[in-house]
């Protein structure tokens, strides 16, 4: 077999695999729409039963109502969902720190996946990896902002927009430097910059383009909002791909990247109520209910 056959195999096997995961994203949100993870939030049933069940949350809810300060309360309860992807990207740093466990792989799946390129497939993986690039993501955040801004009547786009892709880039930079991991020592086959854990183009694609089609699926049909949230993921795995295949990151990377890149999104859907789109919106359904229960309620 060719080199071009060979390495062609190998785009139609990542893009089939991304395509598998997107449309099995899809397929969850369409039978289970409050499981879209273009829009996680805190059910309003689910906030009030929890004001109910304890007293003393009940308590500070109601002695907490400067606006300013509950907004703080709602990133509080946020930052426990990334706690969770935290730890798991420590396990992974400290497998690269320590050199165990999934690492062993990483020169084995790098260097056999950038010893199949051809010049023409080298073209093509370049060109889907630009899409994680910060020279194609933030354009995209604007024009994204500007329509969504529009249509929705909303300011609170370019506020959302702005966290996610900006506090992407400085959470992932900020773990590079920590953690310092070298690149591959392959043919490294485009440009890049920096250490190599997280990968950043994998980091940025899974928390932009999340947070798009949680923007362009609100008010939309369920249909659409399941094909957007399965694109989304798709893209997202996809670009991840196309960098180990480039021979410039380890597979720990990029799997790091799109845990980190979804859990910072996932705090920031948190914070502004999914596809309510307004800051603090969680603690404003906890205050309401905390208000509602009498104050000799036990």
């Amino acid at each position: 077999m060719s080199a071009w056959k060979r390495h062609g195999m190998l785009i139609l096997e990542l893009v089939g695999f991304a395509g598998v995961i997107g449309l099995v994203v899809a397929a969850v949100v369409h039978r289970w729409p409050w499981r879209d993870p273009a829009a996680p939030k805190l059910a309003s049933p689910d906030i009030r039963a929890t004001v109910y069940r304890h007293p003393r949350l009940r308590a500070l809810i109601r002695s907490r109502v400067d606006p300013t300060v509950t907004t703080g309360l709602a990133l509080t309860v946020t930052v426990l969902i990334f706690v969770a992807a935290a730890t798991s990207i420590g396990i992974l740093a400290a497998m690269v720190r320590a050199n165990v466990g999934f690492v062993h792989y990483d020169p084995q799946i790098t260097v056999w996946a950038s010893k199949q390129a051809t010049k023409s497939s080298t073209s093509i993986l370049r060109f889907i990896s630009q899409f994680g690039g910060a020279w194609v993501v933030i354009p995209l955040g604007f024009v994204v902002a500007a329509f969504e801004s529009i249509r929705l009547r909303s300011r609170a786009v370019w506020v959302f927009l702005s966290l996610v892709i900006g506090g992407q880039f400085m959470v992932a930079n900020t773990i590079k430097f920590i953690v310092d991991r070298a690149r591959p020592t392959v043919d490294q086959l485009t440009g890049f910059s920096g250490t190599s854990f997280p990968s950043g183009h994998a980091t940025a694609a899974a928390a932009t383009y999340i947070a798009f089609a949680l923007l362009l699926g609100k008010r939309r049909s369920l249909n659409t909002r399941a094909i957007l949230s399965g694109s989304a993921v798709t893209i997202a795995i996809l670009i991840a791909g196309t960098r180990v295949m480039l021979g410039v990151h380890w597979l720990t990377d990029v799997v790091a990247g799109l845990v980190l890149g979804w859990a910072w999104f996932t705090v920031c859907s948190y914070a502004f109520g999914g596809r309510l789109l307004r800051f603090g919106a969680p603690v404003e359904t906890a205050a309401q209910a905390a208000s509602s229960i009498p104050v000799n309620n036990p």
